[in-house]
């Protein structure tokens, strides 16, 4: 059953982001996961503001989105984010069957 890892992120160091962002996508797809929606146009449609990026990846299970976010490679591009360079909040939920 799908799974989809669903992201808001804050931006408070663009260069030292970018070194985290420049690394995902080839691990996201080591995994088989597919993005959806990174970083585009969006409207907040009720609740705080308090994130400006928005990112959905598609995963064929929830097991591998889990071992995609746990694995080495994600958490050492992680590190670089999570020094301070911004504030990300990541929920990994299954769908639906169809």
């Amino acid at each position: 059953m799908a799974a989809y890892w669903v992201a808001r992120a804050r931006i408070d160091d663009p260069v030292e982001y970018k070194k985290y962002t420049d690394q995902v996508p080839a691990i996201i797809a080591r995994f088989g996961g597919r993005i959806l929606a990174r970083g585009g146009p969006y409207r907040i449609m009720e609740g705080p503001e308090n994130f400006s990026r928005f990112i959905v990846i598609e995963f064929d299970s929830m097991e591998q989105a889990i071992a995609c976010f746990e694995s080495p490679a994600y958490v050492e591009a992680a590190s670089f984010r999570r020094s301070g360079a911004g504030v990300v909040e990541n929920v990994i939920v299954e769908g639906l069957a169809p």
